[in-house]
């Protein structure tokens, strides 16, 4: 361990008060971006870091071989027709980024080649090495070809702060178009001819607000919405029928859909339905019908259909399950696809038109399947994306007419990777109440109880944390570790009550089911636990190192939201009103002000002593601010025993870290070796 000193933070405090509590905020100054001594200390903080762990470069190293050495650098995706084209994504060996490329299609069946290998007639259509140049980030927010497939719309981000700039391509010439737009957010949606491209802008908390229709070759481009309430934050796509372009409105608790004909943009857009307080759907489109996925009295959705000609009137096709929550609706000419969850595991039923619905079966008892690249409307294939555990990613068609799966491609893992080698298991804790909380758990064959445990978590948002496949988790299992799930209350695993169950007055949920979770493994399977997460994942991971320190052996914390009260208290920050309907509104109303009070990280350091904790956060994150756990270790620091605290800024990246490839492993072989460290593993 390094003998030098962390930076010490000053303190400036700064009161804040609301509904008669008065609470001084020594550290509220280092949310001041452009402040010289922010910099300065965040750089120091990434020196201290670098001193701390630069015993563990060896490993590090080691990892980043590792997973490079069981990646295929110069591989090809598989090819995706839409219309005349085959559409893919190839990656070369020594470049960080894919490029987009396509094909003349031919047939049903997509064509294959070996890794390294070109197709024949190959069009690059958008080489992100070539964008990225020599910067240090690059993200593109859309790529999207025009129906007809001679334009694609881009966008291209170099900061990392999700604000794109979108620009246009001929496929036919290569030459770029002059129109160029600058500010936007992601996504976007041709016109059925090609001629307009609708695209979203942010207002000044981060929200996408706004439609606006761009004609190519015009310079005025047109509002063609601006939603007001800020709850609500918009979106545009182009139906898979490509008859109709439809814009969303969501908040995180209500919809409201509208839909306009494709052959003419300049139209006015058309309700399908008036936003109604609580009533979420969604929508795909099928001949002279419209399918609504949506949760009018259906806690985990039904799906409905209704006429074009009458949209609002909704008639069952699948009725409300308690067992099952349907997911989406994927609409084709000759059949429906709805994606759905039952027993924490996800599935796929067909509804061929004419004939009794089904359901695809799967061998494995842990598994995550999805619909996949499928952009074609008339189809008799559908293309599916399925995972596991041990199995790596795979792709599958699924032939309608024979009912028969057929395996495309599995992603190759070099060096020797045999499936049969390790196995994964379902497990249950037991929360506080009584709940029976699921765990996700995979080890390699022969590693014996008590080992040490790698425990990941997230519990926000309805998102779940399905099982999955990683290469380099390949690398803590192979020096004996146990990798787990736990899949809390505020997820949606288990179905929408599980969320429920997990948010407002209900959120402590989400914690006390993660330290059920660790018990639990330190009872059965592990010796030692480190605790991972990120996001929302590391408000969970701060108030769990508060809540339960003696639990964990290390906590990791991933551009974390550990300083939710102050964050949720402004209005004028990214996303604040939205997440008004995720968390509560402490602005207004005293009792959710006192309830987040009592969980948020920040507010809530001890002094206790604390497992060593790494924070990795970066300066450009628009969703959570680096300051939250620069504050958030600051504190650490000068209350809590322990540690130590550790603060890792990167200092040109945005809310997904390192965009390159190379850069990412080496990010994670980082993260890695520091858990394997604290788990003592040192090799």
């Amino acid at each position: 361990m390094s003998s030098e000193q962390p930076p010490t933070a000053k303190k400036a405090p700064v009161e804040r008060t609301h509904h008669g509590d008065t609470v001084i905020d020594e550290y509220a100054w280092l949310a001041k971006k452009d402040d010289p001594d922010v910099v300065a200390y965040l750089e120091a903080e990434n020196v201290f870091t670098q001193q701390v762990t630069g015993r563990l470069k060896p490993l590090a190293d080691s990892i980043f071989q590792e997973i490079k050495g069981r990646t295929q650098e110069t591989d090809l995706s598989v090819p995706a027709r839409l219309g005349a084209w085959w559409y893919y994504s190839r990656t070369e060996e020594g470049k960080q980024y894919g490029i987009q490329c396509r094909v003349p299609a031919e047939g049903e069946d997509p064509p294959t080649v070996e890794p390294g290998a070109k197709l024949e007639n190959e069009q690059v259509i958008l080489d992100g090495n070539e964008l990225a140049g020599d910067s240090p980030h690059f993200a593109l927010g859309v790529s999207r070809v025009s129906p007809d497939g001679t334009m694609l719309a881009y966008s291209t981000d170099f900061a990392g702060d999700e604000r794109f700039t979108l620009r246009f391509k001929d496929l036919g010439t290569g030459e770029l178009l002059a129109d160029e737009i600058t500010g936007i957010f992601y996504g976007g949606a041709w016109s059925k001819d090609g001629s307009t491209f609708f695209y979203t802008t942010v207002d000044d908390a981060w929200r996408p607000d706004k439609v606006h229709r761009h004609t190519l070759g015009q310079a005025d481009d047109v509002e063609v919405y601006h939603e007001q309430d800020e709850r609500f934050w918009v979106g545009i796509g182009l139906s898979r029928s490509e008859r109709y372009l439809l814009l969303n409105a969501h908040s995180k608790i209500t919809s409201e859909v509208w839909f306009l004909d494709a052959l003419n943009p300049a139209g006015e857009f058309q309700v399908v339905r008036a936003r109604e307080t609580g009533l979420e759907y969604h929508l795909d489109h099928q001949g002279e019908r419209f399918l609504i996925l949506h949760n009018e009295n259906a806690e985990n959705f039904e799906l409905a259909s209704a006429p074009v000609a009458d949209p609002a009137a909704w008639t069952p096709l699948i009725p409300h399950l308690d067992t099952t929550r349907l997911l989406d609706v994927d609409a084709f000419e000759s059949h429906l696809v709805v994606h759905f969850r039952r027993d924490g595991l996800t599935g796929i039923r067909i509804l061929p038109e004419g004939q009794d619905a089904y359901e695809i079966e799967w061998p494995e008892p842990l598994y995550d399947v999805a619909p996949s690249g499928n952009a074609e409307y008339v189809t008799n294939r559908l293309r599916l994306g399925y995972t596991s555990m041990v199995t790596p990613p795979s792709v599958y068609d699924y032939d309608l007419r024979s009912r028969e799966l057929i395996l495309l491609r599995r992603r190759p893992v070099l060096g020797g990777y045999d499936a049969g080698d390790y196995e994964q298991f379902r497990e249950w804790a037991t929360a506080d109440d009584g709940t029976r909380i699921p765990i996700s758990i995979v080890v390699k064959k022969g590693t014996p109880k008590k080992a040490p445990t790698l425990l990941y978590g997230y519990g926000s948002y309805e998102t779940s944390i399905d099982p999955y496949f990683s290469v380099a988790r390949l690398s803590l299992l192979d020096r004996g570790l146990v990798f787990a799930v736990a899949h809390v209350r505020g997820g949606g695993e288990m179905g929408r009550r599980w969320y429920e169950d997990g948010k407002f007055f209900q959120k402590k949920n989400t914690f006390t089911d993660f330290v059920a979770v660790a018990k639990h493994l330190r009872e059965t399977w592990s010796s030692a636990v480190v605790a991972r997460g990120g996001s929302a994942g590391g408000l969970l991971m701060g108030a769990v190192a508060n809540l339960a320190p003696d639990e964990f052996a290390g906590v990791v914390a991933e551009v974390p939201f550990v300083d939710a009260l102050n964050t949720i208290l402004d209005p004028s920050l990214p996303l604040t009103v939205i997440e008004w309907d995720e968390w509560g509104d402490p602005l207004h109303n005293p009792e959710v002000y006192e309830y987040m009070k009592s969980y948020s990280p920040y507010e809530n350091v001890r002094d206790v002593t604390y497992p060593p904790i790494l924070a990795i956060t970066s300066f450009n994150d628009t969703r959570v601010f680096y300051h939250e756990p620069a504050k958030w270790i600051a504190r650490l620091r000068d209350t809590a025993k322990g540690g130590p605290f550790l603060l890792k800024t990167e200092m040109g990246a945005g809310h997904g870290g390192r965009s390159g490839r190379y850069d990412a492993w080496h990010e994670e072989a980082f993260t890695l070796s520091w858990i394997l460290d604290r788990l003592g593993v040192t090799e």
